[in-house]
């Protein structure tokens, strides 16, 4: 009789332990700068997240990084030594996500990141096994506007892209795919994200007079080369990748940008997504909290965000098993249980992580899409 009574205690003590956990998730984004339209969604969306999660409370902390490499570095470090951040969604740059690996690696923090560029997770490494993605690997969207190129008779491409790590695996990524499908690049171009003028860069391609041009880079700065290539007299088919699937991209570029091709989420057109598709009622869920709480429809961006939430959702009850939030043992545990996630059906796509795959994402998690009338359309596969 005394065993049970003091098995009951204890299973109540733990209990109450649990309920009155506190678990940490910081949250980075860049709402100001050049990609503040990927930037402000993903830092609403952390507003919505979930404050309990396996009967612990959950607190983010949010930082801007303005897409600043060292307000980044300095960010993270902030919210590892003074907030004592259990898990770290973000950032929203490539650049940055590089930036922090080395802080992420060392503080031994799970990282969801989400940003486009499969590096920040291939090849996974000591320093990348705490880092997981929540947007499309480059190759699965590269292959999918391969697919495109080649049944529309494209032979040779023109790249112009960011000239950083978001440029440099693009060109990587799509230069070794495009050669086994016998699409060759014969140009290539690179700019910054803040510069004003690509017309010597336009040029160049032009006279190489490739099939397609395809531009690999992010928000309102991809525009740039769009608007420059055409007001130049390009009249080819030009490829975007999917970091440009947002409605600001429309309203920057307007009539400049009508025709292009790119390959995204399946939520970036939601509309003409069948039914039978797991992602569309997640999706639907999450812009209609979305629009519930900021009165408007949320872009694929802060989907990434979102779906970085659900697998949190999934993980931490599985973490508080074998550790105390706020202590190493927890972050270890929270890693593992990322790890081992199965059939997470996100907004973007189906999740299945494994101790060789941080990103999980297959053919679901991607449609491809065409801008007409000034709206993004769905194109048939």
């Amino acid at each position: 009789m005394v065993t049970r009574i003091l098995a009951l205690a204890l299973a109540t003590m733990l209990s109450v332990s649990t309920a009155f956990a506190q678990i940490r998730i910081g949250l980075m984004v860049s709402a100001t700068g050049p990609t503040s339209a990927i930037g402000i969604p993903q830092r609403n969306t952390g507003d919505i997240l979930p404050r309990e999660i396996g009967g612990a409370s959950i607190e983010y902390i949010s930082l801007e990084d303005g897409g600043d490499t060292t307000r980044a570095v300095q960010n993270v470090k902030k919210l590892i030594q003074e907030d004592h951040i259990d898990a770290l969604i973000g950032p929203s740059t490539t650049p940055n996500a590089f930036a922090i690996l080395p802080v992420i690696a060392e503080a031994g923090l799970p990282m969801l990141a989400t940003v486009g560029t499969s590096a920040v997770v291939e090849p996974l490494d000591a320093k990348k096994r705490w880092v997981f993605k929540t947007t499309q690997n480059d190759d699965l969207i590269a292959a999918a506007l391969l697919k495109h190129m080649v049944a529309h008779g494209v032979h040779t491409v023109g790249f112009i892209g960011f000239s950083d790590p978001y440029g440099d695996n693009w060109l990587k990524v799509f230069g070794a795919l495009g050669e086994k499908a016998g699409v060759r690049v014969v140009a290539t171009e690179r700019y910054g994200r803040t510069d004003a003028s690509v017309t010597g860069q336009a040029l160049k391609l032009i006279a190489a007079k490739p099939d397609a041009i395809l531009i690999a880079a992010v928000g309102g700065p991809a525009v740039l080369p769009q608007a420059t290539l055409r007001d130049s007299g390009y009249k080819g088919t030009i490829y975007q990748t999917h970091a440009v699937a947002t409605d600001d991209f429309i309203k920057l570029g307007k009539d400049k940008v009508e025709g292009t091709v790119l390959a995204a989420g399946p939520m970036l057109v939601i509309d003409e997504i069948a039914d039978s598709n797991p992602t569309k009622k997640v999706a639907q869920g999450y812009i209609a909290a979305y629009e519930k709480r900021f009165g408007s429809k949320p872009s694929t961006f802060g989907a990434n965000t979102w779906d970085a939430g659900l697998m949190l959702e999934r993980a931490i009850p599985i973490a508080l098993k074998s550790g105390k939030p706020g202590t190493a043992a927890f972050r270890s545990a929270l890693r593992d249980a990322l790890e081992s996630e199965k059939d997470v059906v996100g907004c973007q796509g189906v999740f299945n992580m494994s101790a060789t795959n941080h990103n999980g994402m297959d053919e679901r998690a991607r449609v491809l899409v065409t801008i007409r009338g000034g709206r993004f359309r769905l194109l048939p596969d």
